[in-house]
């Protein structure tokens, strides 16, 4: 399976336009952003656990990443409510569920191989500081190694940005809107912008918050190659 597969191409995704998938799991149904692959895939999707809904226990052999969008998401490790964002790396295992439901944005396949660092935060008890040369905006650092950047970005009313995506970027608007080249992003649109593009928009007027992922993109072939040789190791 294919969705958004050029990773030269600009993307833009409305994940409320798309409709919901159900996935094997019962309760469990996906809105796909990007994927290569079947079951095993690298893929970037959004991902909603009705109500006491569960996937079975299972490892994650090339990593995952995701933030909580809405309700609680839970597992052996922990509760994890809205504003939460996880990374479990390659070789990590868990049995997901949910008690009263949420929705997440999940990122599978996508790490460096040899990743085993943990990451578990409370993003909305986390500190922001003001952006070396962009007034207006306040950014919360998530998560930074050799490879790929991940923060929070906080914009005030109208502020005007432009962001070097020389390793690439993703973009997913969690509150507000802003306006990215022709394109007008709101509540959960998704933005993926190619390796040496530049990303250059507008907040709207109530402001914006804004996942942001750069650098990892000139890894993709990399990533896919991985999920075909596990893949094939299962055939």
């Amino acid at each position: 399976m294919k969705i958004a597969a050029n990773f030269e191409q600009r993307i833009v995704v409305h994940s409320v336009s798309l409709p919901w998938v159900e996935s094997p799991m019962p309760g469990v149904d996906r809105r796909a952003l990007d994927r290569v692959g079947d079951e095993v895939a690298r893929a970037t999707t959004i991902v909603r656990y009705a109500p006491n809904s569960a996937f079975s226990e299972h490892v994650h052999t090339g990593g995952e990443e995701f933030v909580v969008l809405e309700g609680v998401f839970q597992d052996e490790h922990g509760d994890f409510p809205a504003d939460s964002y996880v990374r479990n790396p390659p070789q990590s295992k868990h049995k997901p569920r949910s008690d009263k439901g949420c929705i997440i944005f999940v990122k599978l396949w996508q790490f460096q191989p040899d990743d085993r660092t943990h990451v578990r935060l409370q993003t909305s008890l986390m500190e922001s500081h003001q952006h070396p040369s962009i007034v207006g905006l306040n950014v919360t650092a998530l998560y930074k190694d050799e490879y790929e950047e991940v923060s929070l970005l906080h914009f005030e009313p109208n502020v005007e940005f432009t962001f070097n995506g020389k390793g690439g970027a993703e973009l997913l608007v969690l509150e507000g809107a802003l306006t990215e080249h022709s394109d007008t992003l709101v509540k959960h649109s998704w933005l993926r912008s190619p390796v040496n593009s530049i990303i250059k928009g507008k907040a709207g007027k109530d402001g914006a918050k804004v996942w942001m992922k750069t650098g990892h993109l000139t890894d993709v072939q990399n990533q896919i190659t991985r999920v075909n040789h596990q893949r094939n190791q299962h055939n």
